[in-house]
């Protein structure tokens, strides 16, 4: 029913002669996204109706051309086929260190000591998270399941610890130099700057936008302000209360917890092999001529090459191999087990891999369109230069806080915001345009992760709350206030002064001191 309504309606818009037509497909995939909480189905159709309207209005042939002329070229991409490839083999790889006992060992080694449990064990899981970088859905299964026995042992409520599981899955996630996240991620810009007539190497623009993403920062500051202040505002503190409570009823006489450091070998020699071959198969196949000795513009020159895609697999294979011959040997066929596992992870990111096909889909389609040139316009005759990063961050967070999807809101936005954001700063020099589009880029992503981190839709939002053992209506209410101020933090101290110049060493650490003393100013009003 709601599928013949859309194409009814798209039918009536493709006979009409109005700038409706161009953003049509847009408003479709936000409508079906958010009713239907699928990120796939919702760019599909957006996608097609798109092409209905581009067909006149004939369906058959809207079919063919959605196929011929918008998703086979993306599959003619070395970085779009090199995307798909590596986030599935990093997937697996994922999936093999979860299997494995060395992130359990990592954990009981760190919290070994009784003296100040409490916030000894949040810093450990938080530090477990961090080490998990390379996916954020792995790294919400991973830390919560290895810590949620552990954490009311050392009086803490595991809601809160469900929000420290989450506050280092997508965050993390989306600023990593290596996870399953950063060939969705450069394929997207790759997508974006092309709508923007810009040819770039969208692994260098990423690099240049992570000082931009804060967001991302900002959750991981404010994650250890609540750890290392124990500010829990809102409906956590409640919780922490609680858990102390039945910690100390619980508690007759100290115990020491032990370290154990058999088994870490499994994580970090798979993860620094992992690192160690992505840098040097970018030096080794990027730069051209003598590789010897190493200088700074060889280095350029190899990050700005085209040996992504092959660096990327390679590197995951390689890594995933390392992985599953150290795979526990505590029982027998442990090298079968360790593929087993691999290839449950790679099965795990089909979905995922599909919403990346659908978002290149309706980027083509959004291009053909015109939709970002019809969009800039519009925001050309107004002066809202300095707003732009604002409004694409708080567009972001309202379509990822309604959708739960992060990978969709990238495949919403980067068609759009980069365009816009490139008519916007014409007018300035191309150092500043350079610059202000990385803030867009980084205002994309931050906008993305926000609602993976506190939306009730979201799957790490979701996995976060039941890998730690808690309801996620708990997790959502107990997180959303670390998220609504960590989201108000970077607009005054990221975004709008970054729309005006100010440089990320800057206001980076403005934003972290402030957060550092917002407890107390708080206390100070009884907030």
């Amino acid at each position: 029913m709601l599928g013949t309504v859309v194409f009814a309606l798209t039918w009536v818009v493709s006979a009409l002669d109005t700038p409706l037509k161009t953003v049509w497909p847009v408003i479709v995939a936000l409508v079906l996204v958010v009713i239907t909480r699928r990120a796939f189905w919702g760019l599909v159709i957006g996608a097609f109706t798109g092409s209905l309207i581009l067909c006149n209005g004939n369906p058959w042939q809207a079919y063919l051309e959605l196929f011929a002329s918008h998703l086979a070229p993306s599959l003619q991409s070395s970085w779009k086929v090199g995307a798909i490839l590596f986030t599935l083999v990093l997937g697996g790889f994922a999936a093999v260190l979860n299997e494995g006992t060395g992130l359990q060992a990592m954990l009981h080694f760190f919290v070994r000591k009784r003296e100040k449990t409490a916030r000894r064990f949040q810093t450990a899981a938080a530090g477990l998270g961090i080490i998990c970088f390379f996916d954020g859905l792995a790294n919400s299964m991973l830390v919560g399941r290895v810590c949620k026995d552990m954490a009311e042992k050392c009086g803490v409520s595991r809601v809160k610890l469900a929000y420290i599981v989450d506050s280092t899955s997508s965050a993390v996630a989306c600023v990593a130099f290596i996870s399953t996240w950063i060939a969705y991620q450069l394929s997207m810009i790759k997508e974006g700057y092309r709508l923007a007539g810009r040819d770039i190497n969208p692994y260098l623009m990423f690099v240049k936008s992570i000082p931009y993403n804060f967001y991302c920062w900002f959750t991981l500051v404010m994650l250890f302000v609540s750890i290392l202040r124990r500010f829990n505002p809102g409906p956590m503190q409640t919780f922490e209360n609680g858990a102390r409570t039945l910690n100390a009823a619980i508690e007759e006489e100290p115990k020491r917890i032990k370290g154990n450091v058999a088994g870490m070998y499994t994580v970090f020699i798979p993860l620094i092999t992992l690192i160690l071959l992505f840098f040097l198969g970018f030096y080794l196949l990027g730069s051209p001529g003598p590789k010897w000795p190493v200088t700074v513009e060889k280095v350029t020159t190899a990050f700005g090459s085209n040996a992504g895609p092959l660096v990327l697999v390679l590197s995951g294979l390689i890594a995933s191999c390392v992985a599953i011959l150290l795979f526990p040997r505590q029982k027998t066929g442990y090298l079968l087990q360790g593929v087993l596992a691999f290839y449950e992870g790679v099965r795990s990111l089909m979905g995922p891999i599909f919403i990346l096909v659908a978002a290149w889909m309706i980027g083509s389609v959004l291009g053909e369109l015109k939709t970002a040139e019809y969009l800039s316009s519009l925001m050309s005759k107004t002066n809202a230069v300095v707003l732009i990063p604002s409004l694409i961050f708080v567009t972001g967070s309202l379509i990822s806080f309604s959708t739960g999807t992060s990978w969709g809101t990238m495949g919403i936005l980067f068609p759009l915001a980069i365009p816009i954001a490139a008519t916007a700063c014409r007018a300035g020099d191309p150092a500043w345009q350079d610059t202000y589009l990385q803030i867009s880029t980084a205002a994309v992503f931050s906008g993305a992760v926000f609602g993976d981190h506190c939306s009730p839709f979201s799957d790490t939002t979701i996995i976060s709350s039941i890998s730690c053992g808690v309801e996620p209506h708990d997790h959502i209410r107990t997180q959303i206030p670390f998220a609504l101020i960590t989201a108000v933090i970077t607009i005054l101290f990221g975004f709008l002064p970054a729309g005006l110049g100010l440089p990320p060493l800057f206001l980076l650490p403005m934003g972290a001191l402030f957060l550092m003393f917002l407890p107390t100013v708080l206390r100070w009003f009884r907030l």
